[in-house]
């Protein structure tokens, strides 16, 4: 079939420009999905198709701007493309840009849902229908007779007005291409919203990014759809505890402004967002829906990203679904892309596809890119607690062991004392935290993957310790304990392992009576469950014994287990393992008589040197405490060089503030002050005291410890 037409047909997806005339050689009817009835015509094409308006559009101001200035200057022959997460309020820029046009303007607007390609038809058709085409030729178009697409632009081209087309929720482009639906016109202006970031859709387009808000006018959204429940700071903590994604913070504001029996304050609604299992914060956040838009799908927060996951689906990608699944066991902060290249993955996933089901991620706003060092994605939290209620229930086992697998391949391995380098843990800290979490949501985990997660966090608390991050350790180390124990024995060796831990973060804070009894505790539950000789109620011994002396002042407790620690090592691991040297460092620096031993300490250096290598950690402690025997025994002069390396060496491992540092400084400050090098022995005890006031803080014993000897150096 052949006729006169008007316009430039659509190829591979690009924007085309109307006008001129050519003629169509062939056309190719579909049938029923490609037509229209008549009565599936908007509505209105005048009016935009949108659920619930914002009270007031906040934020986008600098979006808006560039736009406005774009229609005010006449730009036609061209198209703007919003994109962004599903949720994050292109289609309120969108209104927002359509009211201003035709308002304050003067230009016709015009706007079109195409979701899916009979609403997309069906609007466009009617856009002819308002711009003058008439009922044979919409007809025709209907009936196939004519190309839909070229009717609508002659008749956008020959407008006696200019107008605006906002084209809504395009989130599949290729409806768009098919049909040549998306091109440019002299007489007028395009502006579509879409989920599909990926600029190849739309060559020639100019794109702009539509994010989450920044948290003030986050809260001041909360503010305006329920102004009567609570402060604007209250509304800030609830919007970042959303995300400050403007579809959750619509859905919370439409709830707490409508009920009426037994109305919530702010606070009220943000505890129980953070109630855990007793509430489903996602269910909370759909409840709002009933208060505005109703049940589309688009708007409510259980359901909106299940719209791209399932265009991913159609065009040959089921594994995103699998992919944002397993990124829904982790948290929404920024997780290392070289995570997702590890092993583990393959439990879930082929491998070949991981990097095609991101693509596709990444590719209708899923998640997005965070530059690196190292290079990240960031999920939303909103999206992942909503893809995590969804998950099957057969699916989360798996999905969690592969998630546990991942995470544990790049945080330390506990059971390798001497690895000389530990990757830095604050990158993971999140992950393993909101892994921890989903595995308690998560009820269908089995025993092995809850040991598995623990472990992570085992390591984790492990990395922050050596890291000298004592509070944060102690926090992970507690959390990772009270939801432990709701799914494992609490003397399960990883709890037990954990529990440990607790002990000697509590330590190292200061807070000697809490650790004696967490240690204590452990000590019980470890020979109850173990037996005396085991090598975890060993670990008790040795990290009960530093709270002993350091502490309460109980040295002679404190050297019988240790004795009891080192004899059961040696037995069980061997004199020279690094768990046994580690045992003999701390008895060394707790026997120290008024006779320097000729053996102990060199036979330990030795030991320590040929295991696990000069520079290492335990040999650094090893030398320090062989340094403070020597100095006890008043061999100050001998000692001084081996301290001196020791701080040196430390410094550059640790850093200047660090603990373990700082006591090594303090040891030199005490040596050269004994030299009678009092100068330095006074800029030594200044670092250490001003640096322990910093990382430790005024009320810690170790500062006030610091504060006195500087007091005695400086007489």
């Amino acid at each position: 079939m052949s006729g006169p037409t008007e316009g430039r047909a659509a190829d591979n997806g690009r924007v085309y420009q109307s006008g001129g005339d050519q003629h169509i050689t062939e056309h190719h009817h579909h049938g029923d999905a490609r037509t229209a009835a008549p009565g599936t015509a908007p509505d209105s094409v005048r009016r935009p198709a949108v659920g619930r308006t914002p009270v007031v559009l906040r934020d986008r101001v600098e979006l808006l701007g560039r736009l406005r200035t774009a229609l005010e200057d006449g730009r036609t022959h061209q198209v703007y493309v919003l994109h962004g997460l599903g949720g994050c309020g292109k289609t309120a820029v969108a209104s927002e840009i359509f009211r201003s046009a035709t308002a304050e303007g003067g230009l016709t607007g015009l706007w079109v849902n195409a979701s899916d390609l009979t609403s997309l038809r069906a609007g466009m058709l009617a856009v002819a229908a308002d711009r003058g085409a008439g009922e044979g030729e919409l007809t025709a178009a209907r009936s196939g007779l004519r190309a839909a697409a070229d009717l609508v632009w002659d008749r956008l081209d020959r407008s006696d007005q200019p107008w605006l087309l906002v084209i809504d929720n395009a989130d599949d482009p290729a409806v768009l291409r098919d049909g040549s639906w998306l091109r440019t016109s002299p007489r007028g202006t395009t502006l579509v919203t879409t989920r599909q970031v990926a600029a190849h859709w739309w060559p020639g387009a100019e794109l702009h990014h539509v994010g989450v808000l920044p948290r003030e006018d986050a809260a001041r959204v909360l503010c305006d759809l329920a102004p009567e429940s609570g402060t604007v700071e209250e509304a800030a903590e609830i919007a970042d505890r959303l995300g400050r994604l403007p579809l959750a913070l619509t859905l919370a504001g439409g709830y707490l402004a409508h009920q009426v029996i037994d109305p919530w304050s702010m606070a009220e609604y943000g505890r129980a967002l953070d109630r855990g299992p007793e509430v489903d914060a996602i269910e909370l956040l759909d409840q709002g829906a009933e208060y505005g838009s109703g049940h589309d799908s688009r708007h409510l927060a259980s359901s909106t990203w299940e719209l791209s996951l399932d265009a991913l689906r159609t065009h040959g990608l089921p594994e995103a679904t699998t992919l944002i699944q397993l990124l829904a066991c982790w948290s929404h902060d920024p997780l290392p892309l070289h995570l997702l290249a590890g092993a583990g993955v393959g439990a879930v996933l082929p491998r070949p596809r991981v990097e095609l089901a991101l693509r596709g991620l990444l590719d209708h706003s899923l998640t997005r890119l965070v530059p690196g060092p190292p290079r990240c994605v960031r999920t939303h939290g909103v999206l992942l607690d909503s893809i995590a209620r969804g998950t099957p229930g057969e699916h989360r086992d798996a999905l969690l062991g592969a998630a546990a697998e991942l995470l544990g391949a790049v945080l330390p391995d506990v059971t390798r004392p001497w690895a000389r380098e530990d990757p830095p843990p604050a990158p993971f800290a999140p992950h393993t935290r909101a892994l921890l979490r989903r595995t308690v949501q998560w009820t269908e985990a089995g025993p092995a993957t809850v040991t598995r997660v623990l472990d992570c966090a085992l390591r984790l608390v492990v990395a922050l310790h050596r890291a000298g991050d004592y509070a944060s350790a102690l926090s992970v180390a507690q959390d990772a304990v009270a939801r432990g124990t709701r799914l494992l024995d609490a003397s399960h060796p990883v709890v037990i392992a954990i529990r440990q831990r607790v002990g000697r973060a509590l330590y190292r804070l200061g807070r000697y009576e809490e650790a004696e009894a967490a240690h204590r505790l452990a000590l019980s539950d470890c020979t109850a469950a173990f037996g005396a000789d085991a090598v975890e109620t060993l670990e008790s011994c040795v990290g009960l014994s530093p709270v002993l002396v350091w502490g309460l002042g109980r040295k002679a407790e404190a050297v019988s287990l240790l004795r009891r620690a080192v004899a059961g090592r040696t037995a069980a691991l061997g004199a020279a393992h690094p768990s046994t040297l580690i045992a003999r460092t701390y008895l060394l620096e707790f026997t120290v008589g008024p006779e320097l031993d000729p053996v102990t300490g060199p036979e330990l250096l030795a030991d320590c040197r040929r295991v696990v290598g000069p520079g290492h950690p335990i040999t650094l402690a090893a030398e320090l405490n062989h340094g403070f025997a020597l100095i006890t025994t008043g061999h100050q002069r001998q000692a001084l060089p081996l301290v001196r390396g020791v701080v040196a060496a430390l410094e550059r491992a640790y850093g200047p503030d660090h603990p373990k540092t700082l006591a090594a400084r303090s040891l030199l400050s005490r040596v050269l002050a004994e030299l009678g090098l009092f100068e330095e022995a006074v800029a030594q005890a200044e670092l250490v005291a001003d640096a322990r006031a910093r990382v430790l803080g005024p009320e810690h014993p170790w500062t006030a410890w610091s504060l006195e000897r500087l007091a005695e150096r400086r007489r």
